[in-house]
């Protein structure tokens, strides 16, 4: 059978399971034994076995379950509402301050964690109850948090970028490095529109009712700055070539759990099990849908339909900025539907190759995915976000949190386009601190 056809037959098996509400992980080898068997009459479990070990026989992935614990234990303590805190403390007279203060607590909080959903959850039951008290409608309070929640998968130290590093054998220290001016300027992107907007509808007034003193706004800090000396800690040790993504991880780990429990007095064995726990959940569901990926790019593989895509598109002789046009539609579209590890895991071995051939540098795409799959945060049927924003505020409807995000969303679309046109956003930082890449 023609590989065009296998790999659109395959594709469409997946997509059915996955609307069947089959976790990502277990529709992605179900359709790889699937059509393993088809096309060979039967399935040697060995050399399934053999693929699953492999796709997860590489000792950067255990850099996922360290940031994991490393965001489940801030995650579990009241660091998010502190950093939330002392950043309205200092923002509270600009107009608008309370929206830009989410936003960069949120910011902040990506940089910490690596996870949006995490992000989403710690910044937003502090911020939307104290917005939508001062007036704030309902639809900006949670479109701004869902939106700034996406910053989690951009803002280094980030998962996404992991797997994605992971996936296409390219360095993860760099694509770190890449992500640092892109997730500043994405939230340039969204603080000026939101001072545009609260310029617009008069939102200055409603922070005037407060006041804090200069003592007030010290106090704070010294809960807040610990953390933020990790941030810099982990991404100096990166950077600098002083330890690789996993040794940073685990130190970064170690630090965020003593903090804690120095800090927020989080020392409970029923506290800290729950940061175990919660950690150790994520990781294994990450961990099995990197292992069933690679089960189903080997399907892809062998049964030529990769190779077959790459031929076909490359047949199409098209010019390198449609192409990326092209990967940039079909990367948005795919976002709508699955979550971005499965995305990257997914897509990257097909279309990496192709963007290279094309002359495009395999980091700078690492930041436009990843911008692309944003977006995918905050868009249904999937947009994780938005459920996330859902279950803090049960009162606000879906639609009414979609509509807030839209221009957050236009926002992101700008960045994609600015990537686009000025690579360097993305490549200068890594070839300023590591070099050139070869």
């Amino acid at each position: 059978m023609d590989p065009l056809i296998l790999g659109i037959l395959a594709s469409a098996c997946l997509v059915v399971l996955l609307l069947s509400g089959m976790p990502v992980a277990f529709s992605l080898g179900a359709t790889a034994i699937l059509f393993l068997v088809i096309h060979n009459g039967s399935i040697n479990f060995v050399v399934v076995a053999e693929t699953l070990f492999a796709s997860l026989d590489e000792f950067a992935l255990l850099s996922i379950p360290m940031f994991l614990v490393m965001g489940s234990a801030i995650a579990a303590s009241r660091a998010g509402a502190d950093l939330y805190e002392a950043i309205d403390r200092w923002l509270y007279r600009v107009p608008g301050g309370l929206l830009i203060s989410n936003i960069g607590a949120c910011g902040i909080f990506a940089a910490l964690t690596g996870s949006s959903p995490a992000t989403c959850a710690a910044i937003g039951k502090m911020g939307i109850p104290e917005m939508r008290k001062r007036g704030y409608p309902a639809s900006l309070a949670t479109g701004s948090i869902a939106a700034g929640g996406t910053l989690g998968i951009l803002i280094p130290p980030s998962i996404t970028m992991i797997v994605y590093g992971i996936a296409t054998e390219t360095s993860i220290g760099r694509l770190f490095a890449a992500g640092l001016i892109p997730g500043l300027m994405l939230i340039g992107l969204f603080i000026g529109w939101s001072l545009i907007y609260a310029r617009i509808k008069g939102y200055h007034f409603v922070e005037q009712d407060k006041h804090f003193s200069l003592r007030e706004k010290l106090v704070i800090l010294p809960k807040v700055i610990p953390f933020l000396i990790i941030i810099v800690l982990v991404l100096w040790a990166l950077y600098g070539g002083v330890a690789t993504p996993s040794e940073a991880s685990g130190v970064g780990a170690m630090v965020c759990i003593l903090l804690v429990m120095a800090i927020y007095r989080v020392w409970k064995p029923g506290q800290l099990w729950q940061i175990v726990s919660s950690a150790t959940r994520e990781s294994v569901m990450l961990m099995m849908i990197i292992g069933m990926a690679g089960l189903f790019s080997y399907m892809m593989s062998s049964l030529y339909i990769t190779q077959g895509i790459a031929e076909f598109i490359a047949q199409q002789d098209l010019e390198p900025w449609t192409l990326i046009l092209l990967v940039n539609l079909f990367l948005l579209v795919a976002g709508f539907f699955l979550p971005p590890v499965a995305v990257i895991l997914m897509t990257s071995p097909t279309l990496v190759p192709i963007v290279i051939q094309a002359g495009f540098d395999p980091i700078w795409f690492g930041v436009m995915l990843t911008l692309n799959m944003e977006i995918g945060l905050i868009t249904p049927p999937v947009g994780l976000n938005l459920y996330v924003i859902n279950g803090i505020v049960p009162d606000v409807d879906l639609k009414t949190v979609l509509l807030g995000a839209l221009p957050f969303m236009l926002c992101m679309l700008i960045g994609i386009m600015l990537l686009i046109l000025f690579p360097d956003i993305a490549l200068w930082l890594p070839n300023h601190l590591m070099g050139d890449a070869l």
